[in-house]
C-alpha cells in the first residue's frame, strides 16, 4: 500500500469517525436538554414558548435567565452581591443554570465544528484517490 493510499484511506476513515462522533455529541447533548422538560418562557428573550433541546432554545433560556435574575438583583451578579445578602442564593443557582446552558451551547458547536470538519477530510481523502487515479492513468 502506497503512502498516498495510506493518507487518503485515513483521511476518509478519520473524516466518518469525526462524523460519526458529533452526531453522537449532537443527539446526547439534544436529548439530555430534551429529558430535563426546559421550556423557554412567554418573556423570554428570543423563541418564546420552545422547549429547550437545540443551541439556539439554550442560549435563549441562558440569556432570559441573565435577564430575569439582574432584575432581581438590581443588575448585580452573584459575585457583586454582599455574602449577607439574600438574594446571592438566588443569584448563585441562576449563574449555574446559565453555565450548564453554555455549555451545551458550546458543545453543539464544536459538534457542528466536528461535523464539518470530518465532511472536509472525507473529501481531502477522496481527493487524494483521485490524484492518485489520474496519476496512474498518465503513466499509461
Amino acid at each position: 500500500m502506497s503512502n498516498r493510499t495510506l493518507a487518503s484511506v485515513g483521511s476518509i476513515t478519520l473524516g466518518i469517525l469525526l462524523i460519526l462522533g458529533s452526531v453522537g455529541t449532537w443527539v446526547l447533548v439534544s436529548t439530555t436538554l430534551s429529558d430535563q422538560n426546559i421550556t423557554t418562557p412567554e418573556d423570554a428573550v428570543c423563541l418564546p414558548d420552545t422547549e429547550v433541546n437545540g443551541p439556539f432554545s439554550a442560549y435563549c433560556q441562558a440569556e432570559t435567565i441573565d435577564r430575569n435574575v439582574r432584575e432581581i438583583t438590581g443588575g448585580l451578579t452573584y459575585a457583586e452581591l454582599p455574602r449577607d445578602d439574600e438574594r446571592r442564593g438566588t443569584a448563585q443557582n441562576a449563574a449555574f443554570l446559565q453555565a450548564s446552558l453554555f455549555t451545551s451551547v458550546l458543545a453543539f458547536g464544536v459538534a457542528a465544528m466536528a461535523f464539518g470538519m470530518g465532511g472536509i477530510f472525507i473529501l481531502i481523502g477522496l481527493g487524494m484517490r483521485d490524484v492518485k487515479e489520474q496519476l496512474a492513468s498518465d503513466t499509461r
